[in-house]
């Protein structure tokens, strides 16, 4: 799990894996993870886009650019959130994320709202 303010707005991810999508035999991971963001700042902000980190378990990266998130631009008065779950496929047990969205304010500014590295493990079986 991972949570981070920037500028009042609260980042939350709570990531999972999902083994009835993956298939370990043949190198192929699902990491659902879900994100909340929580505006708790005085002013109404606007996600535009998402940038993502995403690093292998072997240390090979990719960034994946985008508008919005899940095909939406939400906007966010003072105390309202939004929520949506995604998911990361990796060719290794283990990887992490991190990464910022890119927010525009009502009076125009914009910022990057930080999302705090999260760790993607297949947990692991105790016998």
């Amino acid at each position: 799990m991972s949570e981070t303010v920037t500028r009042g707005l609260r980042i939350r991810v709570v990531p999972r894996y999902v083994p009835d999508q993956s298939d370990p035999v043949n190198g192929q991971y699902l990491f659902a993870y879900h994100v909340t963001i929580r505006n708790e700042g005085q002013v109404t902000v606007k996600l535009l886009s998402r940038h993502w980190v995403i690093t292998s378990g072997e240390g090979r990266v990719e960034e994946v650019r985008g508008p919005g998130v899940v095909g939406y631009q939400p906007e966010l008065k003072p105390g309202e959130e939004f929520q949506y779950t995604s998911a990361c496929p990796l060719n290794t047990p283990v990887g992490t994320m991190h990464g910022s969205f890119q927010m525009v304010t009502e009076s125009g500014e914009s910022f990057d709202a930080l999302i705090a590295p999260f760790r993607l493990a297949v947990p692991r079986v105790l016998n």
